[in-house]
């Protein structure tokens, strides 16, 4: 293991890798990777929400059964069950995030269908003659993008930080796989010879954590959204 040095601006770990090189290569998977999740989400989730809200009835209250078997729980407990079962590797835990995140953006985009269905030019698309297909892609699912986009910034820093944990504890990324917690978890053993090695990713997750939620607040602000419970 190697200080930082004008070589190696962020050293080397115990094994005489360049940690700059791995928290960058970490950055595709940690941020890219979550973004993935979180776009797996919203293509769930979106279109549930929009058939839920706009077709109501029995298809509404299947979908919100659904929804609230997994608001029981927190999204923690359910990402590692679900890891859990599905095995220890980054793509089940992608798949375990968005099964978890899809019933946000579901009972959000649902909540704002009902209200825009009432409205009267979704009743002037009705005497139009435009079908329920028609009137989903063509008015209401604009209408729920820029609520989804605001929270969906938000959500970027939470999935950050739960695939994140769930790599430290095993059930993510496998060595040597460079994603920031299983970097962490790679390290802990030489935290006392060279915390370094901690330090660094835990920095980087920090880092895009809080830029993530800045603008999240920001954009909320400026759009006044509040999040469906």
């Amino acid at each position: 293991m190697l200080k930082p040095s004008f070589v190696h601006p962020f050293g080397t770990d115990h094994l005489g890798r360049d940690m700059l090189t791995r928290i960058l290569l970490g950055s595709i998977y940690t941020v890219g990777y979550s973004g993935l999740a979180l776009i797996g989400a919203l293509i769930i989730g979106i279109p549930v929400g929009i058939i839920a809200g706009f077709i109501g009835g029995k298809i509404d209250r299947f979908f919100m059964r659904i929804a609230d078997a997994f608001l029981s729980f927190p999204d923690t407990i359910i990402a590692i069950i679900l890891s859990g079962l599905l095995g220890p590797n980054f793509i089940n835990l992608l798949i375990a995030v968005v099964l978890v995140k899809w019933v946000s953006y579901a009972r959000l985009v649902r909540s704002t269908v009902i209200l825009e269905k009432q409205k009267e030019y979704v009743m002037q698309a009705k005497l139009n003659g435009l079908n329920s297909f028609q009137i989903m892609k063509k008015h209401l699912f604009p209408h729920v993008m820029g609520n989804v986009f605001v929270l969906a910034s938000l959500d970027l820093g939470k999935i950050i930080l739960l695939l994140s944990a769930l790599s430290y504890i095993g059930l993510g990324a496998q060595p040597p796989t460079p994603e920031w917690g299983a970097m962490l978890n790679e390290a802990k053993a030489n935290f006392q010879s060279n915390s370094l090695l901690m330090i660094f990713p835990g920095i980087a997750i920090i880092t895009v954590v809080l830029f993530s939620n800045l603008v999240g607040d920001y954009l909320r602000d400026k759009y006044d959204v509040k999040r469906e419970g």
